[in-house]
C-alpha cells in the first residue's frame, strides 16, 4: 500500500495543478470539452484525497466495535471515488456536451486550449507513467487485467485507471476543439465533451464492481487457500480438512476459519498442540492471514486425557 500511496500524491499535485489551467483555458476559449476536462482533473484531485483519507482511515487499531479493525474503510472510499468518477466526472461531462451538441456555442481562439492541453498531457503523461510503474512492481509477472481482478487493494489500480482515463479524455479534446475549428462545426465540441464522459462512466463502472466485490466480502486467492489446505493436511495430527473459508477484512488483512477432523486417539493436550502448531506455520508462510478459527473434531473415537471417549469434539479457537 505504500507503494499506492507515492502515485497517489502524484495524481493529487498534477491533478491540481492541470485542472486550474483548464477551466481558464475553458473561460477564454469557450470550449465545452475543455471545461469537461477541467472537471475532470478536479474530480480526480478530489479522488486522490479520498483514496489517501481511506488508506489513513484503514490503518486504525482494532476496538469494542470494529473487533476485526478498519481495513474495509479503503473499499469504501475506493467505490466512492467510483461513484463521483461517474457521476460528477462522466455525469457532468455528459450534460454539458449534450446540451451543446443541441446548442453548440460559438469557439474562442484555441490557441490558449492548445496549449494547455499539449502542457495537460506531457504532466498527466508524467504521473500515468509513475503510476504505471508502481502498478507493475506490485503486479509482477501476472497479467493486467488478471492483476486487477484478483487485486484486495484497489488503490493500486485505481489511480492507473484515473490517469489513463485522463490521458484519454485530454486526446478526445484535442481532436474535438481541432475539428470543431477546422470544420467549422461547434457541435463537434460537444461530441467530445459527450466521449470523455462515456470514457469516465465505463471507468467508473470498472472501479465500482471491483470495489463492490471486496466491501461485501471475497476470499483470498485460490492459491493461498490451497497452499494452507496442503500446509494443514501435511500436518502429522490431521486426518482431513474438511473447509477452508477466508474473507478479505482489508488489502493485508485475511480472516481464516479451519473445520478440521484431526486423527482419533488425541488427547486433549495433543489436540492444543496440534492448534498451535497449525496456527505459527500459517501465520509464518502467510502473514497476511491475521485471524485464524479452527474448528477441530477428532476421527472417530478418541482420547481425552488418556481416557477413551465416544463421538465428536468441537473445539473453536
Amino acid at each position: 500500500m505504500a507503494s499506492s500511496k507515492k502515485a497517489i500524491y502524484a495524481a493529487i499535485l498534477g491533478n491540481l495543478a492541470i485542472s486550474i489551467t483548464k477551466f481558464i483555458a475553458s473561460a477564454i476559449s469557450g470550449s465545452t470539452a475543455m471545461f469537461a476536462e477541467g472537471i475532470h482533473s478536479l474530480v480526480d484531485t478530489g479522488n486522490g484525497g479520498l483514496l489517501l483519507f481511506g488508506i489513513n482511515r484503514s490503518k486504525r487499531r482494532p476496538d469494542e466495535t470494529h473487533p476485526y479493525g478498519y481495513g474495509k474503510e479503503v473499499y469504501f472510499y475506493t467505490l466512492m471515488v467510483a461513484v463521483l468518477i461517474f457521476g460528477l466526472g462522466g455525469g457532468v461531462s455528459l450534460y454539458e456536451g449534450i446540451k451543446h451538441v443541441y446548442q453548440p456555442a460559438e469557439l474562442g481562439d484555441p490557441t490558449i486550449s492548445y496549449l494547455v492541453l499539449s502542457l495537460a498531457i506531457v504532466f498527466e503523461g508524467i504521473v500515468w507513467w509513475i503510476a504505471w510503474k508502481e502498478f507493475k512492481k506490485l503486479r509482477g509477472d501476472e497479467s493486467n487485467w488478471s492483476y486487477i481482478r484478483g487485486s484486495k487493494d484497489p488503490t493500486t489500480f485505481a489511480v492507473l485507471f484515473e490517469d489513463t482515463a485522463a490521458l484519454a479524455g485530454l486526446a478526445v479534446a484535442l481532436v474535438g476543439i481541432y475539428c470543431a475549428h477546422k470544420f467549422n462545426m461547434p457541435v463537434l465540441d460537444g461530441v467530445a465533451s459527450v466521449i470523455i464522459g462515456v470514457i469516465l462512466c465505463v471507468v467508473a463502472s470498472i472501479l465500482l464492481y471491483e470495489s463492490k466485490g471486496l466491501l461485501i466480502g471475497e476470499g483470498t486467492h485460490p492459491e493461498t487457500i490451497t497452499a494452507i489446505r496442503r500446509m494443514t493436511r501435511d500436518d502429522p495430527a490431521v486426518h482431513r480438512v474438511v473447509r477452508a473459508l477466508t474473507m478479505h477484512m482489508g488489502p493485508e488483512q485475511v480472516l481464516l476459519t479451519l473445520d478440521i477432523n484431526f486423527n482419533k486417539d488425541l488427547s486433549s493436550t495433543e489436540l492444543e498442540h496440534a492448534v498451535d502448531r497449525l496456527e505459527h506455520r500459517i501465520r509464518a508462510v502467510h502473514p497476511e492471514v491475521k485471524h485464524i478459527f479452527i474448528e477441530a473434531e477428532s476421527f472417530g473415537a478418541r482420547r481425552v486425557d488418556g481416557k477413551p471417549v465416544g463421538g465428536a469434539d468441537d473445539v473453536t479457537k
